[in-house]
């Protein structure tokens, strides 16, 4: 019996730390539009990235490792934590360092970097994609498909194509844009759990305040 619960120990033990980093197959960046999740939770939330002089449109949300099928998570890495300099030093595109800590916590350790060369990466994905400034000059509120959103960043980023691309929504609001990306950060094809495409017909948008 001893032996038993010895062995049920370790293997919670093994789950606890988390998977083994460096292992997936490809990246999912995953862009947020800010005033719509400030509207959703952050002003609720009373949060510094919802401030308008920040002047927030499309922020980083992350870098994700991930599989074909699934995706790591907290993984086991002999990297060091990042410091809060290379926290706060991510504000600028990912709207605040708390976000930058958890998306390292949860996402970095996966990648098989260390928290500079993963912030360093997760910045060049990000300035690497055009994000329609259409979407900049809107002054009121709208409702439109997640459709309208995909075809603005497949005409502005041509080497996109449309299995390479999702939008998604939440409390009736677009919520995100994902692409996914090679390890060198070239467009690729999304796995079928990344695909899923929100189908809400007059989705929210809000304007940039």
């Amino acid at each position: 019996m001893r032996w038993v619960i010895l062995w049920l120990l370790s293997a919670l033990a093994a789950q606890a730390d988390g998977e083994k980093t460096g292992e997936f197959d490809y990246y999912v960046l995953s862009l947020s539009w800010s005033p719509n999740w400030c509207a959703r939770e952050g002003d609720a939330r009373g949060s510094d990235q919802c401030d308008a002089r920040h002047d927030h449109g499309w922020i980083l949300h992350g870098l994700w490792p991930q599989f074909h099928q699934g995706w790591p998570a907290y993984c086991r890495t002999p990297e060091a934590a990042p410091s809060r300099r290379m926290t706060r030093e991510m504000e600028d595109i990912q709207g605040s360092s708390g976000l930058a800590w958890h998306q390292w916590k949860k996402h970095g350790t996966c990648s098989g970097l260390s928290a500079p060369d993963y912030f360093a990466l997760s910045r060049q994905a990000y300035e690497q994609v055009e994000r329609p400034k259409v979407f900049r000059q809107l002054d009121a509120t709208v409702k439109l498909p997640a459709s309208v959103v995909e075809e603005a960043f497949l005409k502005a980023n041509p080497t996109l194509d449309r299995d390479m691309i999702t939008v998604t929504c939440k409390q009736g609001y677009i919520e995100e844009v994902r692409l996914c990306l090679s390890r060198d950060l070239d467009p690729v094809p999304c796995g079928r759990d990344v695909i899923r495409d929100c189908t809400a017909k007059d989705a929210l948008f809000d304007p940039i305040r």
